[in-house]
Order: structure tokens, then sequence, then C-alpha cells
């Protein structure tokens, strides 16, 4: 069965093709418009812009998504999508393109939690890979990793969810404020360095460290110090508002101190910053997979695109003895290909004496929708 997944949670309009055959999942297509550009002089991401921008290029990415696919409308067996969480107005123009679909072509359709999106990411290859191993065989995966620790690390979301299967979860675990990657952004807003801010404080980051170690995976002597929030508290919840407010203070410090913030004294505030934000990221995961005694830890969201997040995970991981999975570069970001996998998985579970019950009429669209 061949599956169009559809998402446009925030500013990426995207759609994309997979087909599940044979217990594989192969993805044919994975089309995305960004709107970085368009929404970077803002500093952030403008909802009702962001919907204008995907009613503009949603038909487009529709025909590319196809076309690569070597496939038509009437070739796609489900159609999934993105209802929530996420920017309303931007929800609302991928689920009613979605919608128009399903009705027109009488598809079923699915609509899909952007975060369960996230996790499934974690069930696809990267594409183009003519090799038996861009096919991922279903059976000799997700069986065996439950139940699994998902981490998910995003602009908006920072959870700790433990997975028992395709479906069932349980958060054990969030911010209290500031998701990480929203910290990341407003950060590199204090010290100048544009939006989406994670890339480029990472890049400096990593070149701080290669100056004065030789190597990301060795830790640099710093002078600046920031605090790791909650770091020793007893749950699974993180904090980044204070970390990013000392920051703030450190960066008003040293300008009342004429202290010049150079190249070189910025990039130690981006290491710096980085070490602590990911430090709780790591150690809350390792604390969390140890007290539920999961098989496995997987890694998923825009900031698992973190070089660092991803080599001190998979270190800690492996001392401890724990399977860990991450994204392939390319389905971390928002993606239709992981709605597509969600969705097939929700769909796969359901009997089919239910699977009427999959109409255009039955999705709904919640911009707050929780995972559990």
């Amino acid at each position: 069965m061949k599956i169009l997944g559809i998402e446009t949670s925030c500013d990426e309009t995207a759609i994309a093709i997979i087909e599940a055959k044979s217990s594989r999942i192969e993805v044919l297509s994975n089309a995305i418009s960004s709107q970085v550009k368009l929404h970077a002089k803002f500093g952030g991401v403008v909802p009702n812009l962001a919907a204008r921008e995907h009613a503009k290029n949603i038909g487009h990415v529709f025909k590319t998504a196809l076309a690569d696919a070597e496939t038509d409308i009437d070739g796609i067996g489900l159609i999934s999508v993105t209802r929530g969480p996420g920017l309303a107005p931007a929800l609302l123009t991928g689920l009613t393109f979605a919608r128009t679909l399903a009705w027109k072509y009488d598809k079923p359709i699915v609509g899909v939690n952007h975060l369960d999106g996230h996790i499934h990411s974690n069930w696809l290859m990267p594409i183009g890979v003519k090799t038996q191993n861009s096919k991922l065989k279903i059976q000799n995966f997700g069986d065996k990793i439950f139940p699994a620790l998902n981490l998910i690390v995003s602009g908006g979301h920072t959870e700790l969810v433990l997975m028992q299967d395709h479906g069932k979860y349980k958060i054990i675990g969030e911010t209290l404020d500031d998701a990480v990657g929203e910290a990341f952004d407003k950060v590199a807003r204090l010290l100048g360095l544009g939006y989406p801010g994670g890339p480029q404080i990472a890049r400096l980051a990593e070149q701080f460290a290669l100056n004065n170690a030789g190597s990301i995976r060795i830790n640099a002597d710093t002078i600046i110090k920031f605090p790791r929030p909650m770091i020793k508290s007893k749950d699974f919840n993180f904090s980044y508002s204070g970390l990013k407010t000392s920051v703030l203070y450190k960066v008003r410090e040293l300008k009342e101190n004429k202290t010049k913030l150079t190249d070189s004294v910025v990039n130690e505030i981006c290491y710096e910053f980085q070490k602590a934000a990911i430090e709780v990221l790591v150690q809350k995961t390792l604390k969390a997979a140890a007290q539920f005694k999961t098989k496995a830890v997987l890694l998923s969201g825009g900031v698992s695109a973190n070089k660092y997040l991803r080599e001190e995970l998979s270190k800690n991981c492996a001392k401890a003895g724990i399977r860990y999975f991450q994204p392939a570069m390319e389905y971390t970001g928002d993606n239709a290909t992981m709605i597509a996998c969600a969705g097939y998985f929700r769909y796969a579970q359901i009997p089919t004496t239910s699977r009427n019950k999959f109409s255009w009429k039955s999705i709904k669209m919640d911009a707050n929708l929780s995972l559990s």
C-alpha cells in the first residue's frame, strides 16, 4: 500500500509518499518547501504568514511528491495528515487539503499527532539508497525495542516519552517552560546570530571545541560557566528558561565590564551553553531509561540534528548497554515522510471492519493535541 503524508504544522510545506509492502517501508518521495528565509527577518515563525505560504505552495509540492514517486492519486491507498499540535492557521491549511483529497478521491484518511510522526522518523532510512538497507524490516526492529524511551527535542517540544508499542505512549518528563530548541533560538538572538539559531550555535560551539581541544568530543576548558537546570531533580522534567537567562546576564556582565563580544568570546558562550543544555538532556534520558528498564532510546525532533547531542547520547547509551537509534539527518526536521509512517502504523493496528471510520468527516484539527 502507498501512503501519502501531509505536514504543515509550522513553516514547512511537506508532502511525501511511502510504500508499505512485505513488512517493509520504502520512501518513494519526500518533497518539502521551506519558509525559513521568509520568517528569518521576523526572528521566528509568523502563523498567518506561514498559512498563506502553505496555501500558495501545497499544490506544487503535492505534484512534485507524486512525480518523484512515479505514481498518481489513484495509486494512493491511504492519506495521513498532521492534525496537531502546531500553529492553528498552518495546520488548517494542510488538513483542509488532505480532507479535500480524501473526499474527492474517496480515500481513507488518518489524522496524526506531529510528535508521533517525529518518533516514527526512526523507522525511516535515507531516501535514494538503492540497496537492501534502504528498506527497513519492521518486524526485525519494532518488536525488539519495546518498551522504548523517546527523547523528543525541537523548537516547541522537549519531552521524554515512554513507548510500549506504536501509538501507546506515556509522557514521563517535559519542559516546564522553554523547549530546548526555543532556548537555542533565543540565545542565538541575544548573540546576534540570526534565525534559526540552533545550527549557528552548534557550528560556533564546534569551532570553539576544535580550536581549544582538538575535537568536539573532548571537553574544552572554559572560563564562562552556565548552570545545568534541574539536572539533580528527582523527576524527569526540564527547564531552559533559567539557562537562557544566565546567558543574558553573562552578556550584560561582559558589556558592563567593557569586554568586547569578540568571535572567540561568542564561540565560548555557544560552547558552554550547548554543553549545559545537552548535558541535562543526556543525563535525564539515561536516568529515565534505567528506571523504566527500557530496551532502547530513540532520539527525534529538529534538535536531533545537533551533532553533539547525537554523539553524547550514542556514547552514553553504549556505556549503559542500551540500544540507541536516531533519525537520518533528512528526517530530523519537519517532514511528511514521518507523518506517512506514523499514519501507516496507526491504520495497520485497526481491524479491517473498523477502517470505514477513517473518513474525511472524522478528522479534526487540535493545535494543542497531546501525545498521551
